[in-house]
């Protein structure tokens, strides 16, 4: 039942390796309340059809087994954090 963030990357992506360290710093913050997780376009790019994905960088966040948030675009840690914590607080 824990939120699950996850970033849809591609290591091919510029803004995707900029969002790297951010999303890094996040998960420190946001763990062991909510599990972070990363998918490489590349190589899962039947998961990236599965949701939808259309630009990358994107996150996107589950709950209880359902899409509650989705952001595309790089951001720094500390607006990573809020938006996570934002949408789990709807």
């Amino acid at each position: 039942e824990l939120p699950i963030l996850v970033d849809f990357w591609a290591p091919w992506c510029g803004p995707c390796r900029a969002i790297a360290p951010a999303f890094a710093a996040a998960a420190r913050q946001l763990e062991p309340a909510a599990r972070l997780a990363k998918v490489n376009t590349e190589a899962e790019p039947h998961l990236a059809a599965q949701f939808g994905i259309r630009s990358i960088p994107t996150l996107a966040l589950f709950q209880g087994g359902r899409e509650i948030g989705r952001q595309a675009g790089a951001m720094g840690a500390q607006d990573i954090v809020r938006w996570a914590t934002a949408q789990v607080g709807r």
